[in-house]
């Protein structure tokens, strides 16, 4: 069963709304707008913005042209994809498993689950029924193929039924109570097999309803390949010269055959996965630090046996408390490595609350666990149940963390790019590195790089010679040895072509310090005035 929701955006804006300001929220004209290459342009708009002329696709500046009053508000793909994830795990209630059909649909498994609803017409019904109930305007079709149901759920006739003793032709449905026009039907009494009769049932539909990408269904077009019917007169080798990509999106052919059964279809479920949580209901409300460590210790421990029955380990745990007037607060942990130990979670949380305001007592306190890792289990010592085990680098990196602040503990990795400034990265203290970042080869650089090159005063023999003094910081300093140079281009995929190349010298002054600078452009490069001189390193 497939069920698109074509105005998923706008009803998740809508819904927001209402909530915010009441019901008519929606009455002005407003468009979700999203940004392109080639400026702002519009995603979705509601009902009174599309009979303005605010149409989706269209440049925000041509609707303010044709719809003055257009409000606008950003889109939020990243949202849309996150509502998708629940409604799929709330569809499960007709099938044993959903998944996600982006941007704007699910599909739901509902083989033999049927007549448990009274029959697949029925079970569009409560579909639909349940759609409306939660504000959302949607269409559904059911069909043997995931394939045939999106192109029936899009492209289908209004409530239109295949009987399965007349496969090749179509009825529309009455209306009945609770059963409204506008949606589509069912593709009945056919098996993946059957791909003749699925060819036969679909042939009127539009070569759209092939999931195919625009520049794919623009050369069908001009081939005059309109409707699915069109392209079983043609023969595959035909297709398969004028249509080489192998992608999906790009393939008419392979859209067919997953469409008729002919080729598996592979879809991601949508699984629940639920966060460990531990909660403690106080028979007395509690004002006192000493008792609030305590619970807070218990449901450390509470915690660690979750953890371990699940064989994981908390990468970041969530401590809400609860007051008797109802505020609560909340404190956030995150460990530099998976750890389930309950002492050590007790002890990072009691430097986090030393600001809690327990008013006139707390009641409930709940401790979560948002992300977790898969953690081993691993025999500790041989000797006491309460012997030390020592501190190891991640439990020093956490107390570092808790009481420093989670940014201010780094470490520096090397990055994949030759510019001196950006041939290193920082990063979490046990993240491991990322595989792009790999060790470049370069010439001997400094350990010491300044935040920013400081521009010196350099003298020289010639426009292109080694320099012979420069001034730095108020002081003149004497260069007496000279290595380069090293010749660094600069990049050209992120910066404009105008950008100046780098000479680096290593240069000794009269009392043996060494430093590295360079010359920032050739004179008579055309690209600015005469080259620049900076000072970027110093040398141990």
């Amino acid at each position: 069963m497939a069920i698109w929701l074509p105005r998923l955006a706008i009803d998740r804006w809508r819904l927001a709304e209402a909530c915010q300001r009441g019901e008519g929220a929606d009455a002005a004209p407003l468009a979700l707008i999203a940004e392109t290459a080639q400026g702002l342009r519009i995603a979705a708009a509601n009902d009174a913005g599309l009979a303005a002329g605010a149409v989706p696709g269209m440049m925000l500046a041509d609707a303010r042209a044709v719809c003055p009053a257009l409000a606008v508000g950003p889109s939020d793909p990243g949202g849309d994809r996150a509502f998708l994830e629940r409604l799929a795990l709330w569809a499960r209630r007709w099938g044993p498993w959903a998944a996600v059909d982006e941007p704007d649909g699910l599909c739901v498994d509902v083989t033999g689950a049927a007549h448990l609803f009274g029959g697949e017409a029925r079970l569009l019904a409560d579909v639909e029924a349940g759609c409306a109930a939660r504000g959302l305007a949607a269409r559904m079709a059911i069909a043997p193929t995931a394939g045939a149901a999106w192109a029936l759920a899009r492209y289908g006739a209004e409530r239109a039924i295949l009987d399965s003793f007349s496969p090749s032709s179509l009825r529309a449905e009455r209306s009945t109570p609770g059963h409204h026009a506008g949606r589509p039907g069912v593709l009945r009494g056919l098996s993946p097999r059957n791909d003749e009769r699925i060819s036969e049932a679909l042939a009127d539909l539009p070569v759209a309803a092939l999931r195919l990408d625009g520049a794919a269904l623009l050369v069908l077009r001009r081939l005059g390949l309109k409707r699915l019917g069109d392209l079983h007169g043609i023969g595959r080798d035909a297709l398969k010269r004028r249509f080489r990509d192998r992608s999906p999106d790009a393939n008419p052919l392979l859209r067919l055959d997953q469409l008729l059964g002919r080729r598996p279809e592979p879809l991601l479920p949508v699984i629940a996965v639920s966060a460990p949580l531990v909660q403690r209901r106080l028979l007395e409300p509690i004002r006192y630090r000493e008792l609030l460590d305590r619970v807070v210790a218990d449901l450390a421990a509470d915690m660690e046996h979750a953890l371990e029955a699940r064989g994981a380990g908390a990468r970041r745990l969530e401590l809400g408390l609860w007051r008797v007037d109802g505020d609560a607060a909340f404190r956030t942990l995150e460990l530099a490595a998976a750890t389930r130990e309950a002492a050590h979670i007790a002890r990072l949380f009691a430097a986090r609350l030393d600001d809690v305001e327990a008013g006139f007592g707390i009641e409930l306190a709940r401790l979560r666990a948002t992300w977790t890792e898969p953690l081993a289990c691993e025999q500790g010592a041989l000797g006491s149940a309460g012997e030390e085990q020592g501190t190891s680098l991640a439990v020093c990196i956490d107390r570092l963390s808790v009481r420093l602040g989670a940014a201010a503990v780094r470490r520096p990795v090397a990055h994949a790019s030759h510019i001196p400034e950006r041939a290193q990265r920082w990063q979490a203290p046990l993240e491991p590195d990322a595989p792009e970042q790999e060790q470049m080869m370069f010439h001997a650089r400094p350990l010491k790089l300044l935040d920013r090159p400081e521009p010196i005063e350099v003298l020289y023999a010639t426009p292109d010679g080694y320099p012979r003094q420069f001034r730095w910081r108020a002081g003149l300093h004497e260069v007496v040895r000279v290595a380069g140079p090293e010749r660094i281009a600069p990049e050209w995929w992120r910066q404009k072509g105008s950008a100046r190349l780098r000479d680096y010298y290593r240069v000794e002054d009269s009392v043996g310090r060494r430093y590295w600078i360079y010359r920032h452009g050739i004179a008579g490069d055309g690209r600015g005035g005469p080259p620049l001189w900076y000072l970027q390193g110093l040398y141990a």
